[in-house]
């Protein structure tokens, strides 16, 4: 009995084009070309968010409603072409915000047995003051240091990703991370 071959899919036109020309598409209101946009950032927008998120149980919430910003507001982005990092940032927010709805509240009449250590005012306390000091590092590096050291450590780029993101040399990219890092080795050396 013969049996038909499973054809792959035929990729879509859209796949091949520009960054810029899926966004003015999208912003026109091109559902397909949103699409596309989804399909070619969704993947590093979920390992973005797993890193920030710390887990991926909350991930895939944040990349939905990254997506549901980016399709509101696509009309508003000035440049097509930078769609990419527009949407790294609107991940990024949404993901800061996931983790600062996340802080712990217990309810001491509901606890019986003592919290672990990781749960402890002290331990909890001593977690926020670090990310609260690294927020405040990062916040003090010029842009670009900030940028290169968020798509490298965060986001796991390439130096040559990050390089065409920024539209910078990949020595300049290199560089930055140098001073980036320089600089959080010694504002951080009392959290180490």
């Amino acid at each position: 009995m013969p049996t038909t071959p499973i054809r792959a899919p035929l990729a879509s036109p859209f796949e091949s084009f520009t960054d810029q020309t899926l966004a003015d598409r999208a912003a026109d209101g091109d559902i397909r070309a949103f699409e596309a946009l989804v399909r070619r950032y969704g993947p590093l927008m979920r390992v973005y968010a797993s890193r920030v998120l710390g887990s991926n149980d909350e991930m895939d919430d944040v990349v939905q409603e990254s997506f549901i910003t980016a399709w509101q507001q696509l009309p508003t982005l000035d440049n097509g072409a930078a769609v990419r990092s527009w949407l790294m940032r609107i991940v990024s927010r949404k993901s800061v915000d996931r983790l600062r709805a996340r802080r712990p509240h217990l309810n001491v009449d509901l606890t019986d047995a003592p919290a672990p250590e990781s749960h402890s005012p002290h331990r909890l306390a001593e977690v926020e003051s670090q990310t609260e000091a690294l927020t405040r590092v990062l916040g003090d590096l010029p842009e670009d240091q900030r940028r290169c050291w968020m798509l490298r450590e965060l986001a796991e780029c390439s130096y040559g990703e990050i390089a065409e993101e920024l539209e910078l040399p990949v020595s300049t990219v290199r560089g930055l991370l140098a001073r980036a890092r320089k600089t959080l080795l010694q504002e951080m050396e009392e959290w180490r």
